[in-house]
């Protein structure tokens, strides 16, 4: 495998810890934090990175100064700067989890969590202001016990909680940064799909329909991702125990490689590529199932048939990338054998075409008459050579990480076909190529462009390909090959040859000149400022990326990790994203955003994209008019006026009847289940007649276009904690809400949470 091991994953491994707990940067509506424009007068602390722009910091001001105004002089010197520390952490760039809003299992606190020697100072000093922070009677029962107080405040992360995450160098360092590229380089954002795998190699889809794509970790579990983006309960291939791996960083062995059969919805069969140990020799091994006749979601494990074991000397440059071509043939990539400078025989595996090591295989998979486990295709190149073994398509490679098939223009099917590889170089360069039937890719010859072995680099009969593009480990030192973007979501990608470096966490792209055959690099780099400043985007990723996929439409994805370990569950699985799209559109609505299933109230984008005039305005309600202060006569502040909740922004803001939003639990954000606000009360949608046009009613108050479907029998879950409060729906289309339709009337109904709609925006 091309990702080496780091001194950080082995660290953390020997100390015990789970990385994959530590928080991260986010904000409280769980967007990426981003450095404001200007300076921030009330929360200077966040000037240089954070979750607040000028406007919510003049807003968290004038919150001050209404909680300011509940004091006397006395107590506001002597509480003033708790509470203006408390209200400002609604800025930190780890606000989401200081109000442990990361966490689904546990509701969203109504204080940050505080460290313990700064919960000892508040309440000995300031207990009695707890009441205007919030209104809980659980918390309010708390204010005379010190021990019960401190133990619901504090956070219990001694280096995460406010104040100590203020000052921690390491968690700062390098906060808001993102990394230089060339002048013009490509910016784009991140959708984060899925989290919690454990060193994701591989995703692929079935190409069946089913929209559905694949994870396989390398520890060998492969999971299933459903259409509206949930995951299935349990692996769809659970081959652990026959998988050889290690739970070290680093270690290149384990589940290498998944592919579909381009015929799959008739053959219903897969193919896998893994480590394996034959006695006392380990093995590469590539292996077809059948899914289980009985689940389309599990596979059956007891129908393995193995087509290939190849004997692996040493324990890395395991290769393991399957993929089917343009053709309906299998093409293995295997890698060298391992150690270093392929130091086996007199030329090396790569450059001996009696060895499949350090090769592409080629093979037919359809059973043959006489059974054979494969069957070779009569136009490879090596067929009939004199010692040549007939599976190899090409040879003289080092470890191709991560090949792709080229779908082609859409339009004029140019380039349809083309496999393209990352191929991992030794100690100086890194390469991409582009595989043609017979060629000699130069190694252990040629690293790159320049020699590695001068003696066989001087030989006459080497005739190798060059690769199309090359890179020095100025850059980057272990290549992940990529795919050509040929999706509909990100025009301005299309044509782009997008891969990326696993050590360095290099996001890259070449561009074909037309007719040349040139390739032309352009540095990608995360959006920066606000340009990712919208719902569900980021600007920023783990450092190691593993591999890149696409999905049955063409989409573009890459899976990374923040510790290079089979058994640490840091691996999160992108959707990458042109932001271009985003400026381009109305921004969304001001519903509750949705994270990980909890629900958050989400500010407006910190952008300031033109207002939409059919959008409701999230602007907030002006402070309320301050009591006059009166002086204290104990040793806490007194305080004046009603209680008041922290966060509460002034007043509540009354939603208007008809109001719609998407609760999406498990699913990408911008579709979800459709519920409704009807007499004060939050409610479903029964399916019965609602067809496109009210789907598009629906749309068109959340701020798109138009409605792509209707998600019927309660696709995106069922809403069954709350009422049921329309049914029978029947839109024309142009109305202005669903209570503008004919319906029967409201929480009238003859169907049940089974039915519950949902709609799936653009």
């Amino acid at each position: 495998m091309g990702p080496r091991a780091t001194a950080l994953g082995a660290l953390l491994l020997l100390l015990g810890q789970d990385p994959w707990v530590l928080p991260h940067p986010q904000c409280l509506d769980y967007k990426p934090p981003f450095q404001p424009p200007q300076p921030l007068a009330f929360c200077p602390e966040y000037s240089a990175f954070g979750c607040c722009d000028g406007r919510r910091d003049a807003r968290l001001s004038a919150r001050f100064q209404v909680l300011g105004s509940f004091l006397d002089p006395a107590g506001l010197q002597s509480c003033g700067h708790f509470l203006r520390d408390l209200v400002c952490q609604e800025c930190s760039p780890y606000a989401a989890h200081l109000y442990d809003a990361e966490d689904v299992s546990s509701p969203v606190r109504a204080l940050p969590g505080l460290c313990p020697a700064y919960c000892t100072a508040f309440w000995l000093r300031c207990r009695s202001v707890l009441s205007l922070l919030t209104e809980d009677p659980a918390s309010l029962a708390l204010e005379g016990n010190r021990a019960r107080f401190c133990s619901a405040l504090e956070l219990g992360d001694p280096t995460y909680c406010y104040p100590a995450v203020l000052g921690s160098t390491a968690l700062s360092q390098g906060l808001g940064r993102v990394r230089e590229g060339a002048r013009g380089c490509l910016q784009l954002c991140l959708r984060e799909v899925a989290n919690g795998l454990r060193n994701p190699v591989a995703m692929a889809h079935a190409g069946d329909g089913s929209h559905r794509f694949f994870v396989a970790e390398q520890r060998g579990c492969v999971w299933v991702f459903l259409a509206n983006g949930s995951r299935a309960a349990r692996p769809f291939l659970d081959l652990r125990a026959a998988v050889l791996t290690s739970p070290w960083a680093g270690d290149e062995r384990g589940f290498l490689g998944l592919a579909f059969h381009p015929r799959f919805r008739a053959t219903r069969t897969f193919y896998v590529y893994y480590s394996a140990r034959a006695g006392p020799h380990e093995t590469i091994r590539v292996s077809q199932f059948h899914v289980s006749a009985h689940d389309p979601n599990t596979a059956d494990p007891r129908s393995e048939r193995i087509l290939l074991e190849v004997l692996q000397p040493a324990s890395n440059h395991n290769g393991g990338q399957l993929l089917f071509g343009a053709d309906e043939l299998l093409y293995i990539f295997t890698g060298d054998g391992g150690r270093a400078g392929d130091p086996f025989g007199a030329f090396g595996n790569a450059q001996n075409k009696s060895s499949l090591l350090g090769k592409v295989l080629r093979i037919d998979v359809e059973p043959g008459a006489d059974g054979p486990p494969y069957r070779i295709p009569p136009d490879n190149p090596f067929v009939g050579e004199l010692g040549a073994r007939p599976e190899v398509y090409a040879y003289g490679v080092r470890n191709m990480w991560r090949c792709s098939v080229d779908r082609g223009d859409p339009a004029s099917g140019a380039g349809r076909g083309r496999i393209f590889c990352g191929d991992v170089g030794q100690n100086k360069y890194e390469e991409v190529d582009v595989i043609v039937p017979g060629a000699n890719y130069g190694w252990r010859a040629k690293e790159g462009f320049a020699c590695y072995d001068q003696a066989l680099c001087a030989n006459a009969s080497l005739d190798d390909v060059p690769p199309i593009f090359a890179y020095s480990h100025e850059l980057g030192r272990s290549v992940t090959g990529g795919y050509v973007y040929r999706g509909c979501h990100s025009p301005n990608l299309r044509g782009l040859y997008i891969f990326g470096d696993f050590m360095s966490g290099r996001l890259m792209s070449l561009r074909e000149e037309a007719g040349s055959g040139h390739w032309h690099y352009k540095e990608v780099c995360m959006g920066q400022g606000q340009t990712c400043a919208f719902p569900g985007l980021l600007n920023h990723h783990v450092p190691h990326i593993i591999s890149f996929a696409e999905d049955e439409a063409g989409e573009l994805y890459f899976l990374a990790t923040a510790i290079a370990s089979a058994a640490v569950p840091a691996g999160i699985l992108y959707r990458i994203v042109d932001p271009s799209r985003y400026l381009l559109s109305p921004p969304l609505p001001a519903g509750p955003g949705r994270f990980m299933g909890k629900a958050w109230p989400r500010s407006p984008p910190t952008t300031s994209p033109a207002p939409n005039p059919q959008l409701p305005h999230r602007t907030l309600p002006p402070p309320a008019t301050p009591h006059p202060p009166r002086r204290a006569s104990g040793h806490h502040p007194r305080k004046m006026g009603p209680r008041r909740r922290l966060g509460a922004k002034g007043p509540a803001r009354q939603l208007p009847p008809g109001t719609v939003r998407l609760v999406h639990r498990g699913a990408a954000p911008g579709r979800g289940r459709l519920e409704i606000l009807v007499g004060g009360q939050w409610g479903t949608v029964c399916d019965d007649r609602f067809d496109g046009r009210a789907a598009a009613v629906v749309c068109r108050q959340l701020g798109y276009g138009r409605a792509l479907r209707v998600a019927r029998r309660a696709e995106f879950g069922q809403g069954a904690t709350l009422p049921i409060l329309l049914d029978d729906v029947q839109c024309q289309g142009s109305e202005r809400s669903l209570l503008e339709c004919r319906s029967a009337p409201p929480e009238q109904h003859d169907c049940a949470h089974s039915e519950d709609v949902g709609v799936n925006p653009p």
